[in-house]
């Protein structure tokens, strides 16, 4: 397993939300670590049956297993690991979550690339506009983690093993193998960072956690074209609630309305004005 020190930095940014978890629907919570959310899938009075969906940013391990431990009781391991993609925030505490749970690690056959140590993402882009975090980019691990022992591939029929009820939608743009995770039962989001809920150039927003609904990150996606056929996609779902990897979880009309904007106006409203 790859410990490797360049992806293991831990990044000086944190965000007024951080350590404040709370529900999204009573079986979905939000646990925020510094500038990105991690999810803990899982109705606490049944213990044994969580699911986490990503691993937080670097050096986040403890904070995980404590909010863990708090909400579904000292060693109930969750029943597996599911990863929207493989960025170093989304995978800053997976190799020592997995091989301390010993658990399965599900992602996308598109992202296995970058969680078995054989190829690393595109250096992040720190001249597209938006502020501070663009600039401050190219501090960014993108080396990648080595999980292969736990490591396995959803399966292709869109069902998430460990999940009954939830199924994944492959939302490509951000990187190759993006998910997001779905409920059609209370269309219950999950987005990963197809989407997010605060526009993650802008440092003073990042920090402030100031709400809006915007396109993935922009220093950090390399394929607007899928990108907008993504979030078109999610929008076509009309989800109730959707939660992201950066950001507030959000509902109702602001939901609906925003997510519309969004893919509507994908061009205007994300994509960098030199890659448009």
């Amino acid at each position: 397993m790859s410990k490797d020190p360049k992806n293991k930095k831990m990044m000086p940014i944190t965000s007024a939300a951080s350590g404040e978890g709370h529900s999204v629907v009573p079986d979905v919570y939000c646990f925020p670590v510094q500038i990105v959310n991690v999810y803990f899938i899982g109705d606490p009075n049944e213990p044994e049956e969580w699911v986490l969906v990503d691993a937080g940013m670097p050096e986040s391990e403890q904070k995980i297993l404590e909010e863990a431990e708090e909400r579904f009781g000292k060693n109930n391991h969750p029943k597996a690991i599911v990863l929207t993609h493989g960025h170093f925030d989304h995978t800053g505490a997976l190799v020592e979550l997995a091989e301390k749970w010993r658990v399965p690690v599900y992602v996308h056959e598109k992202e296995l690339p970058y969680v078995t140590g054989r190829e690393k993402y595109m250096d992040p882009d720190p001249t597209v506009e938006g502020g501070m975090m663009a600039k401050i980019s190219k501090m960014y691990p993108t080396e990648p983690v080595d999980i292969s022992n736990h490591v396995q591939t959803l399966p292709a029929d869109g069902t998430i093993p460990p999940l009954p009820g939830w199924e994944w939608i492959h939302t490509p743009g951000h990187t190759p193998g993006h998910i997001s995770l779905y409920r059609p039962e209370d269309k219950t989001l999950i987005a990963g960072d197809a989407f997010v809920t605060v526009q993650q150039e802008s440092l003073y927003k990042v920090i402030k956690q100031e709400k809006e609904i915007s396109g993935p990150p922009r220093y950090l996606t390399p394929d607007w074209e899928e990108a907008e056929k993504s979030v078109k996609k999610l929008a076509d779902l009309e989800p109730e609630t959707a939660s992201t990897g950066h950001g507030w979880p959000v509902r109702g009309e602001f939901l609906h309305e925003g997510l519309q904007d969004l893919a509507e106006r994908f061009k205007e409203l994300a994509v960098p004005k030199n890659d448009s």
